[in-house]
């Protein structure tokens, strides 16, 4: 029997067997990490009836059920626990997955994942020491990140020296495949911007 990826812990186990008993077939759940590699990231949970897996899912069985997880979220969830607390409400199942926002990457990280690596682990706790953050919009066919700031670094009078010295160098240290940055900011707008 292989390793799980995530711990579903025995009272999880048991809910999630109740509520997929209660389906209509054979009913799964299906595991993915929304926005994964970003602040922004949230874990996930569905129904996935059969047949409705993605091809690059990994099945993993547990007593009485089974669960696909997501291949591109399979180094986001490493080390993630789902748990099921009762309440007087009836109960809430809660997920932890400290990797989910910023995970450790492996050598065949995709450049993109490498970028927002970069950003959320060398990056952005600088720029938040202004009140600032920055994070990736797309990455070009060509290899040109488009980003855009935010909070203290949208209209900052600096954010072009911030830009050039301190992020595009950084990405292009550290991601040599990467042929540029561009910026996507509206600068003009200065309400919280930092000076």
């Amino acid at each position: 029997m292989t390793e799980k990826l995530i711990t579903i812990t025995e009272s999880a186990q048991e809910y999630l067997r109740d509520l997929l008993s209660r389906q209509d077939g054979e009913v799964g759940v299906r595991i993915f990490v929304e926005r994964p590699g970003t602040p922004h990231a949230e874990c996930c949970m569905a129904y996935c009836p059969a047949g409705e897996e993605e091809p690059d899912d990994v099945r993993y069985e547990y007593e009485g059920f089974h669960a696909f997880v997501e291949g591109k979220s399979v180094p986001y969830l490493e080390e993630s626990v789902i748990d099921f607390k009762a309440d007087s409400m009836g109960g809430q199942l809660t997920f932890r997955a400290p990797k989910s926002r910023v995970p450790e990457i492996s050598d065949d990280a995709t450049v993109e994942e490498r970028i927002n690596y970069v950003l959320y682990s060398e990056i952005n706790p600088g720029l938040a020491a202004h009140g600032g953050n920055v994070q990736l919009l797309e990455l070009t066919d060509d290899n040109v990140a488009v980003l855009e700031f935010g909070g203290g670094c949208q209209g900052c009078a600096a954010v072009d020296i911030t830009l050039k010295n301190g992020v595009e160098q950084t990405l292009q240290e550290r991601i040599p495949e990467l042929a540029g940055i561009r910026d996507s900011t509206d600068h003009s707008y200065r309400e919280n911007a930092y000076y």
